[in-house]
């Protein structure tokens, strides 16, 4: 099947493309490109960011910082990431929005569900920034709530592997790829996929998610063409 409303989610970590931090030019102009090529065919795109590129929050609260400051300081880092993103996909004449939990009306609308579906439905690309807006919650917990919220029908995780692996397959050669596997599957086998927040949401709403490479041009087409590429997550 083909999906016609998605929600994105992209780690902070996979805008850094080669580089050590930041944000890496080049990555974020493929990632345009391939939303682009998803609008152009009709899609519905919303997506979420991390901002473990520019700061995490665990990483600061662990080096003495307090964690509530540590998580709000990973929101705004979001925010900046919402931002490249919005740039490089109008550089592209791709219509955007950036909406946040946050109140930053400078830069960005604040989020409201009813407003986000308007612009889903005319074809603008929706990018929620600042997560929940609350610390203690992560971006993918934030992906799970706006998908749900804005009636996405599919999360689609974009990291830098093919798939969901019995073990990690960038330190195991013999790590086992699964095509399909339940949401019980997922928790029985400890595989890491989503932080256990994000993951019981999205299993309590029968919300699919498929895990797979974004980094390898033409896979986003591919995986909202309904072709069997990463591995699907279902009840």
């Amino acid at each position: 099947m083909s999906y016609k409303r998605i929600l994105l989610k992209l780690s902070g970590e996979a805008l850094m493309g080669e580089r050590n931090y930041g944000i890496d030019p080049k990555r974020l102009a493929e990632y345009a490109e391939d939303i682009k090529e998803i609008v152009n065919k009709g899609t519905e795109v919303a997506v979420v960011i991390g901002g473990g590129n520019i700061f995490r929050g665990v990483a600061g609260a662990s080096n003495g910082m307090d964690r509530v400051q540590a998580d709000y300081m990973g929101m705004l880092a979001t925010v900046i990431n919402g931002l490249a993103l919005q740039s490089a996909l109008e550089d592209t004449d791709v219509p955007t929005r950036l909406q946040t939990a946050i109140k930053i009306e400078a830069i960005a609308e604040p989020y409201i569900k009813r407003k986000a579906v308007r612009h889903l439905e005319k074809g603008r690309v929706v990018i929620f920034g600042s997560g929940t807006g609350n610390p203690f919650f992560t971006t993918d917990s934030a992906a799970v709530l706006r998908a749900i919220e804005v009636n996405a029908e599919v999360i689609l995780k974009g990291t830098r592997v093919d798939g969901v692996y019995d073990s990690d397959p960038e330190k195991n050669k013999d790590a086992i790829k699964f095509d399909t596997i339940t949401f019980d599957d997922v928790i029985t086998k400890k595989l890491k996929i989503m932080d256990s927040t994000a993951f019981t949401l999205s299993q309590e709403n029968k919300l699919p998610i498929i895990v797979f490479d974004m980094n390898t041009r033409g896979n986003l087409l591919k995986v909202v063409s309904g072709e069997k590429i990463g591995t699907i997550v279902v009840n």
